[in-house]
């Protein structure tokens, strides 16, 4: 029929990373993420459609201090990470000092193992992941 909507399954791969909030300064990131949906959520839109990514946030409060727990969607979700980080562009540059500000993270500087964080489980594979 035309018109018709059919639903397509679309597989993409998923990273996951978490970043700790430095003490104090869960109000400032509260203000970033404030500006990321808000005066710079077109922007922020953008990077992450460049590099053919998905993100998501969360706030997780635990005895230790907040962190946040970042997810990317993407074909090749290291990959798109790395163009994330790695862009030029005014957005990317305010971006990452604001990253570094707050959870002091340089995600400017290369990655020792290539990517922030290492798929140790998944129950949709049958592979075993962790030695």
């Amino acid at each position: 029929m035309p018109g018709m909507y059919v639903p397509v399954e679309v597989l993409v791969a998923l990273n996951a990373v978490v970043f700790p909030i430095l003490p104090g300064k869960t109000a400032e990131w509260r203000e970033f993420i404030g500006e990321l949906n808000g005066a710079r959520r077109a922007e922020f839109v953008e990077s992450r459609r460049r590099a053919g990514a998905e993100e998501r946030t969360f706030l997780q409060p635990t005895p230790m201090g907040d962190v946040v727990i970042l997810t990317i969607e993407a074909e090749d979700p290291e990959r798109s990470f790395g163009q994330m980080v790695s862009a030029k562009d005014a957005f990317t540059v305010w971006f990452l000092a604001r990253v570094k500000a707050i959870h002091g993270v340089d995600l400017s500087a290369p990655m020792p193992n290539g990517s922030p964080s290492k798929l140790v489980v998944d129950t949709s594979a049958v592979l075993v992941l962790a030695k």
